[in-house]
């Protein structure tokens, strides 16, 4: 699977997107956690930055371009997923 962080994810895994292999009847909470294991924030993500397992917890997710809410969803091989943190503006 294919994980794209925004905005406040970005910052806090210090990438822009990760590669997960997971194994069949995996879940996107799986996913996470996956991502959680494998993320070294790097110096330059710089001093104050948000662990990543804190901005997760108040993100919303995609997968396959649909919203998803349930992170125990089972995931199918080659699943695109967004992590997309709170947005202000209009």
């Amino acid at each position: 699977m294919t994980l794209r962080y925004y905005a406040a994810a970005q910052a806090a895994a210090g990438r822009a997107e990760e590669s997960l292999s997971a194994p069949d009847g995996a879940s996107l909470a799986d996913a996470l956690e996956a991502a959680l294991a494998v993320v070294r924030v790097p110096v330059s993500a710089g001093p104050g930055a948000p662990p990543l397992a804190e901005v997760l917890r108040r993100c919303s997710f995609l997968v396959n371009e649909v919203a998803v809410r349930d992170r125990a969803g089972v995931l199918a091989d080659g699943d695109e997923g967004d992590v997309l943190p709170p947005f202000a503006g209009g």
